[in-house]
Formats: structure tokens, C-alpha cells, sequence
């Protein structure tokens, strides 16, 4: 069998790679959290697969293309590992909260790639690539969510859904620039990681409705009060 470097680095090793790590780190954050609410064992690999799969599942049903885990078990297996990590170094990683940060936003920056990249591949319009790229990234953190009966986190004040748009338009801006996929791939990963880290840091979030919506009510009220 011939061996090469550029065999090594292919494009389809390059995505192959991703998916495999963005699974993990999907699952981690599913397990993480279906521990810290104490589920079974099975009950966490549930959440935990869905996590890693749900979003390209239902990117897949609506380009009409394969469901991607269903090429190779690999997928499956690699969630089994990722419930293993988090048994084994589970102090860690349940009541860490940075820990489980990181692993949500590397599952978030990969799973946008991969949206933006399989839509792109499929012929479809930059626009069509970069709503696939959302849901390829938060839609298994919103089933997570609501299998263990919390509040998606994209609905919530942090920058995710925002953070993943702005990666993917980032991928589509230079794959019209024809930029090497590998470098599409880090540019919108990074920006997307960047987004995330940096709302955290320094507390940035989306205006609210309900703010508005209070000072309008309150606003209302008063000229009652005043007529």
C-alpha cells in the first residue's frame, strides 16, 4: 500500500478527522451534563449521542443526502469513549464548567465546518450553506437540552446559534475567495470558537425582548396613570 503525506492530509482525511473529534467532543458535553443530572449509564450515552449526531442527522434529512453515522459504526464507538473519559476523569469534567465549555464550543466550531462544507459540496447557495452550518452546530445541544429537560442554550443569553452564523459566514466569504477547504475549514472554526470565547469573557449577549417589552408596559402604565 502506497503512503504519502498528501495521502495523509486528503480532504476526505481532513473531514473524516473533524467529524470524528467533533463527535467526541458533542458527546462529552451531552454525558457531562446527563451526569451532572444523574443518569444512568445508559441514559448518558443516549443524551450524549444525540448530542454528537442530532445536528448532522437533521442537516442530512434536509439536503436529502445519507445520514452521515450511518457510513460506519465509528460514530457509535467513539460516544462509547466519550462516556468512558467522562467516567474516568468525570470530578473534572462534571464540575468543571470551563471544561464543559470547551468541549461545547469545539463540537459547536467543527459541526459548522462540517455543515457549510457538505452543503457547499452538495451545489447549494452560500446562504443555504451557512442555515446548514447553523443547524449542523446547535441543533444537538438543543436536543440535549431538552431531553434532560433544560432550556436550549441557544435560546439563552450566550452568543452559540450567533456565534455559529458568524463562523459559517466567515467559511462561505472565503470559499468564494477559493481558499483551500482546510483553510475555509480553520478560518470559520476559529471564528466561531473566537465569538464564543470572547462573549464569555467579557459578558456579551444579544439584546432581550422582554427588557423592551417591559419598558413598553411600564412606559403604558404610566400615561394610564397620568390620563
Amino acid at each position: 500500500m502506497e503512503f504519502s503525506l498528501q495521502s495523509l492530509f486528503s480532504v476526505q482525511t481532513f473531514v473524516t478527522v473533524m467529524e470524528y473529534i467533533g463527535v467526541l467532543a458533542g458527546a462529552i458535553s451531552g454525558i457531562r451534563i446527563s451526569s451532572a443530572k444523574h443518569f444512568d449509564v445508559f441514559g448518558a450515552y443516549v443524551v450524549g449521542l444525540v448530542t454528537a449526531i442530532g445536528g448532522g442527522s437533521l442537516r442530512d434529512a434536509m439536503l436529502g443526502a445519507p445520514m452521515f453515522w450511518m457510513r460506519q459504526p465509528g460514530y457509535l464507538v467513539c460516544t462509547f469513549c466519550a462516556v468512558f473519559l467522562v467516567w474516568a476523569f468525570g470530578r473534572r469534567i462534571v464540575h468543571d464548567n470551563l471544561t464543559w465549555f470547551v468541549f461545547d464550543t469545539i463540537g459547536l466550531a467543527l459541526f459548522t465546518v462540517l455543515g457549510v462544507q457538505k452543503s457547499l459540496e452538495m451545489g447549494h447557495e452560500w446562504w443555504i450553506a451557512v442555515v446548514m452550518g447553523m443547524i449542523t452546530g446547535a441543533a444537538g445541544g438543543v436536543l440535549r437540552d431538552v431531553l434532560v429537560n433544560d432550556v436550549p442554550l441557544i435560546f439563552r443569553s450566550e452568543l452559540y446559534a450567533t456565534a455559529s452564523m458568524l463562523g459559517a459566514g466567515a467559511y462561505c466569504v472565503a470559499y468564494t475567495l477559493d481558499v483551500d477547504m482546510r483553510v475555509c475549514s480553520a478560518l470559520g472554526g476559529g471564528v466561531v470558537a473566537a465569538v464564543r470565547f470572547l462573549a464569555m469573557r467579557f459578558r456579551l449577549s444579544l439584546p432581550k425582548i422582554s427588557n423592551r417589552a417591559n419598558i413598553m408596559h411600564i412606559g403604558a402604565h404610566h400615561h394610564r396613570r397620568r390620563a
